[in-house]
């Protein structure tokens, strides 16, 4: 079965603070990008081969505001210990910091990162299990 893509959309102030802490400490790629689309500048923000990626959309003359709550989550699963502590690395080598997670559970086995607006971002140190 072809699994559809997901886009992952929010706006934001400030593309150009996103940036770093979703290329550089996340270790995305920019995927495409556009400016003036009907008032709105975008960025997407992800990896070629993931069947995901992330969009941030700033309108012109609207604010968009910040994270509602510290429960207002991405988490990504990395079950290699190996490849978490490199991401863990890659984000404080960037300048970001771990937070304590609003709920603890998250403190367990993973680190919870804040971009710029607010919103959090876990790496989850575990294999997703359904």
């Amino acid at each position: 079965m072809l699994y559809p893509t997901l886009r992952v959309a929010r706006p934001t102030n400030d593309l150009a603070a996103l940036l770093p802490f979703y290329r550089d400490g996340l270790g995305f790629t920019i995927i495409g990008q556009f400016e003036d689309h009907a008032g709105f500048d975008g960025l997407m923000l992800g990896h070629p081969q993931a069947p995901y990626h992330l969009e941030f959309t700033r309108e012109q003359g609207q604010p968009a505001g910040g994270a509602p709550s510290a429960e207002h989550l991405l988490v990504f699963y990395l079950p290699d210990a190996a490849e978490w502590q490199a991401a863990v690395a890659r984000m404080q080598a960037a300048g970001f910091a771990p937070v304590p997670a609003h709920n603890p559970y998250w403190d367990q086995h993973g680190r919870t990162f804040q971009d710029p607006d607010g919103y959090r971002v876990v790496l989850q140190r575990a294999a997703w299990e359904r």
